[in-house]
């Protein structure tokens, strides 16, 4: 967010700032807010980690985790392209694509294997169920 803040005001390239752009970005940053809340409730609920990289405890299919395999990191990318949104420049619009392919690449695909590590057969089958952003 800092980056994205900060292309926005040193490089803007077009700066395009209207009163939709900024309703709509904090729409879009408001509902990551909510999709990571939503999604955090569910690990407390299961009493399973929340942390990165950790074992999980539970395999969580309900909520979010019906449609998304990481509704919490979409929220974090939802949360960014609602900034860039606000923001109004085009400098930062790389920024949530890029987010997006680092915790694919970081997070998603290591905590997938642990998936199937830790749930065998049934932790295969949420995974060829269920998408892993939308």
């Amino acid at each position: 967010m800092g980056v994205a803040w900060g292309l926005a005001r040193l490089i803007p390239v077009i700066h395009a700032a209207s009163g939709v752009l900024q309703g709509a970005g904090l729409v879009l940053a408001g509902a990551g807010v909510a999709l990571i809340g939503w999604s955090a409730f569910w690990f407390w609920q299961k009493k399973t980690t929340i942390e990165p990289h950790h074992t999980p405890g539970t395999l969580i299919i309900e909520g979010p985790y019906r449609l998304s395999r990481n509704p919490i990191y979409l929220g974090m990318v939802a949360i960014l392209t609602g900034q860039v949104l606000w923001l109004g420049a085009v400098s930062p619009v790389i920024l949530p694509p890029l987010l997006l392919l680092i915790l694919t690449i970081r997070f998603a695909k290591p905590e997938e294997a642990a998936l199937i590590a830790t749930f065998g057969d049934e932790g295969q089958a949420y995974l060829s169920a269920t998408r892993r952003w939308l």
